[in-house]
């Protein structure tokens, strides 16, 4: 039977990706998103020199490893109110639990490429699945909150070197004629990791206990180990750069500092540490702006800030992500201390955002087709920002179902915020720059969603000291939800300082 489609229509279009996006599709995945297919970068120039290995066996290897770590981060939030039974804390105190991983990642992906470059990307990649499982072997044997904070930012760390590196390998090892369609292998799980997380791990924290959920990595990230090692060849390709060590310490010093200043915000055992934190964070971040404007290769490359759009959309991405970064932290505690949910009740609705995240995905082309990317941004940013602010509004007389479907329609609009986003950001940036605007980028993008934890675990904390409240209510959420969503709304005016035009290539719209 033959299939007669409208003339000028190419169907290998809805799998081809499209220019630069690689880092478009790995940055959506950082954002908690589904990504979209057709918005990857067309990557055909960018592959291997005709390795004779399957590129669909590559293709699953990386993938394996980049489900491990998905799964994982949307498993966890659903056990946090679990966990702080366990471990005798408040709830609001775990969300170190999820900021200590996002922090290992802002803190080490810089540094990825140089040490794959350097020990070779097929050793490295195996030793990240190596320290992710050691990584999830101590998060299950964690006894208290303190030491299940060390073993977060171990595999955060495996982490950080796991997905820009399994990128480097897919590069280096798959044929040039074969990349889009290991690209479309890659994102397969990225599809399906938001979908299945949350669920999945309502039902190991309701039926088994949570600690299988660090355990359930162990034999995915021994699988991996044993593939990588039998399968993907040890191609290296040799750096010119030297790496920027002072760069790496003061960046580091920096951004945990920093992040670590905001977090003991959150909780009143710590609160005396936040200030003199966020000082010494600042002080480090000024001498690595002056470092960096003499480095030959910095290892964060600031001048990339002078490129409009790269500019425009780390700023009004970082902006939005305040309110991604918080809403996988405020949900499940809503839906287990408010609404009174098991664990696998909570699961099952906080799958929502990801199901509205996977439905814009045919609708975003289109989109940015008719109104092209500023006008967009501005729209959907305030529907978007305002979507999650009713999230404020949730009280017990809400029937389930309407909250279900407000969830859906905030991660519809709030998915097609961060495919916008991580799509025009490269859309100046040359090729002999893409590294180092994909470090950058992703810099940015964990410590803005590790910002937005802290920042809603701080307005949420605050509420309930100032209504003498021992554990969250409503209201609590509602200052938390509201003072996340404020702060998203800010990134409206940036998104208008774009030009008409841009990313008219990148959306098929004529200028």
């Amino acid at each position: 039977m033959r299939l007669h489609f409208p003339s000028g229509f190419d169907p290998r279009l809805l799998l081809r990706p499209r220019r630069r996006g690689i880092a478009s599709v790995n940055s959506e995945v950082r954002d908690g998103i589904v990504p979209a297919a057709d918005g990857i970068a067309r990557t055909v120039d960018q592959g291997g020199g005709g390795a004779s290995i399957n590129y669909r066996t590559v293709a699953l290897i990386v993938a394996c490893a980049m489900f491990m770590e998905n799964l994982d981060a949307t498993v966890l939030a659903t056990a946090l109110p679990t966990m702080a039974r366990d471990f005798g804390v408040h709830a609001p105190e775990m969300s170190v639990a999820l900021t200590s991983y996002l922090l290992a990642l802002a803190m080490f992906i810089p540094a990825s490429g140089a040490v794959a470059d350097r020990f070779g990307a097929k050793n490295v990649f195996r030793a990240a699945i190596g320290l992710f499982m050691t990584g999830s072997l101590a998060c299950g044997l964690a006894p208290n909150l303190p030491l299940m904070t060390l073993a977060r930012f171990a595999q955060g760390i495996g982490g950080a070197m796991m997905m820009p590196v399994g990128r480097l390998v897919l590069l280096r090892s798959v044929a040039k004629r074969d990349m889009v369609s290991a690209m479309s292998w890659l994102i397969m799980p990225a599809l399906i990791g938001p979908i299945v997380g949350p669920p999945v791990g309502g039902l190991i924290v309701t039926y088994l206990d949570w600690r299988w959920i660090f355990w359930l990595n162990l034999p995915i990230g021994l699988i991996g180990i044993v593939l990588v090692g039998r399968f993907i060849a040890d191609i290296r390709e040799p750096s010119t750069a030297r790496f920027d060590r002072s760069g790496f310490l003061l960046s580091a010093i920096a951004l945990g500092c920093l992040l670590s200043g905001f977090e003991a915000a959150s909780r009143a055992s710590a609160a005396r540490l936040a200030g003199p934190l966020i000082a010494i964070g600042v002080v480090a971040g000024w001498l690595y702006l002056r470092h960096a404007r003499r480095a030959e290769h910095p290892i964060l490359d600031v001048s990339l800030m002078r490129v409009p759009t790269f500019r425009l959309s780390v700023i009004g991405g970082s902006l939005t992500r305040i309110t991604q970064g918080a809403q996988p932290f405020l949900l499940p505690l809503m839906m287990q201390l408010g609404f009174g949910l098991s664990p696998a009740q909570s699961g099952v609705m906080t799958v929502s955002g990801a199901i509205g995240s996977f439905g814009m995905k045919p609708v975003a082309r289109r989109l940015l087709r008719a109104l092209g990317f500023r006008t967009s941004l501005v729209v959907m940013g305030v529907l978007a920002t305002l979507a999650y602010a009713s999230c404020g509004l949730f009280r017990p007389g809400w029937p389930l179902a309407g909250v279900f479907a407000v969830l859906v329609l905030s991660g519809f609009l709030m998915s097609f915020q961060f495919t916008a986003y991580n799509t025009i950001a490269y859309d100046e940036i040359g090729k002999e720059r893409m590294s180092a605007a994909t470090s950058f980028y992703s810099t940015f993008q964990q410590l803005m969603l590790s910002l937005g934890i802290c920042l809603g675990a701080t307005a949420l904390h605050v509420s309930m000291v100032a209504h003498h409240r021992p554990e969250p209510v409503f209201g609590d959420f509602s200052v938390a939800f509201w003072t996340v969503t404020a702060i998203s709304l800010l990134a409206v005016p940036v998104n208008a300082r774009f030009h008409p035009n841009a990313g008219a290539e990148m959306s098929g719209r004529s200028s």
